[in-house]
């Protein structure tokens, strides 16, 4: 459970600058394209850092790599409540980038560990809900903050509140060590896979890909909803906090039972190739021909119900991704794959949050905006068919480890 709050932590802290947005560009004279640039400055540092993260999660005590990347974003996040300027916001973003590297890695390398096949479905799915829930939590009680109090009070209280989880992590969290020798299920690892060994599977750019397609429209949506309803909607700050929270809402429901049923059909008999690949590509499709009309209606309240459903539609989606990596790399190679996996996803966040801010800027509309997320969508469907395919574990051509194996 503290892993799932400690994701939604990290959604909420990202989540800060873009339910401010519309305060922040009027206080500092900001147009859309440097507002982009603002949103991706966290992608950068994000997105390189996976690969820092994944080596440092399988190599040393990840309970310590997560409680010193925790404590750097949130620091972060309330610091940027104290300062002002554009370089100054840009420099906040990449170390709040910095810090919450580690969370994914981490997390996956405890879950792959943990967790057999037919119970990953719903594990992975509850820290994919966490990963929801953060965003609606900011954009609702967010936007109602900044409303009532101001953006700057929203990110002193949201990054210093924070600080709050390291108190039950460090507390009852046992060190990897003591858990090695109380579980059976985490043993010391006597081999390590190399980076070569990954970079030259077709799985490991499969998985790449398909999650830079999932991060270009999910960041999309998490950096400029809140603009677009307030903006080309017309929608008020209390309006955007309810109306724009609930695609999330409804994208953690969906993240929860396509968790559990995928699990429920593995268990039935079904093969975990079936099961998850049916999620992963109905889930894009379905997304990506939801995101169209979004745009395209007239009526806000028929724009949001579509932006519903297509967030609803990739809940089913991001419930199994995660789960086909552990399945794919196992313990001895999870940390390192999710690591390249979300340096490249996280990529997405770096292209389109400048791209669409240009675009905004340049044609005055979203429309094509929403257009580019479902194209990339579907160019997804196809990583995951022609490169991934099968989800069995991979047998590894074992290299000795270089780390001494604890005892």
């Amino acid at each position: 459970m503290l892993l799932v709050l400690a994701v939604g932590i990290n959604y909420i802290d990202r989540g800060t600058l873009s339910v401010s947005k519309s305060n922040i560009s009027a206080e500092f004279a900001l147009n859309s394209t440097q507002m982009g640039f603002l949103f991706s400055a966290f992608f950068w540092s994000y997105a390189l850092f996976q690969l820092v993260a994944g080596w440092l999660v399988d190599r040393y005590d990840v309970k310590w790599v997560y409680a010193i990347g925790f404590l750097l974003w949130s620091l972060s996040t309330a610091a940027m409540g104290f300062f002002s300027g554009f370089a100054v916001f840009f420099g906040l973003r990449l170390m709040l980038g910095i810090g919450e590297s580690v969370a994914y890695p981490a997390t996956s390398r405890i879950l792959a560990a943990n967790y057999p096949e037919e119970q990953r479905g719903f594990a992975n799915a509850l820290i994919d809900a966490g990963s929801k829930i953060g965003p609606a939590l900011s954009m609702l009680f967010g936007g109602l903050f900044v409303a009532e109090f101001g953006w700057r009070a929203l990110f002193i209280v949201v990054g210093l509140g924070s600080l709050l989880w390291l108190i039950p992590w460090l507390w009852l969290v046992p060190s990897e060590k003591s858990m090695a020798v109380e579980s059976q299920a985490i043993k010391p690892k006597e081999v390590t896979v190399g980076w070569g060994q990954l970079l030259v599977r077709r799985e490991v750019w499969g998985t790449s890909l398909g999650m830079f397609c999932l991060g270009y429209a999910w960041y999309f949506l998490v950096s400029w909803l809140p603009a677009y309803l307030e903006e080309d909607r017309g929608f008020s700050k209390p309006e955007m906090a309810i109306f724009g929270s609930l695609p999330f809402w409804a994208m953690a429901v969906t993240s929860l039972l396509g968790g559990w049923f995928s699990d429920r059909w593995i268990q039935s008999g079904a093969t975990p190739t079936r099961v998850r690949m049916t999620f992963i590509v109905a889930g894009f499709l379905l997304c990506a021909a939801f995101m169209v009309p979004a745009v395209m209606v007239k009526e806000a309240t028929l724009c949001v119900a579509f932006l519903t459903a297509a967030c609803a539609a990739l809940g089913f989606y991001t419930s199994n991704v995660w789960a086909v990596t552990q399945t794919l790399a196992g313990p001895a190679a999870a940390g390192k794959w999710t690591g390249i996996q979300n340096c490249i996803g996280n990529l997405g966040g770096v292209v389109s949050p400048a791209f669409t801010g240009w675009l905004v800027t340049e044609t005055g509309s979203f429309k094509l905006a929403f257009a580019f997320s479902s194209a990339v969508l579907v160019l997804g469907v196809g990583a995951y068919v022609f490169l991934v395919g099968r989800v069995v574990p991979l047998a590894w051509p074992v290299i000795p480890s270089t780390v001494p194996v604890k005892s």
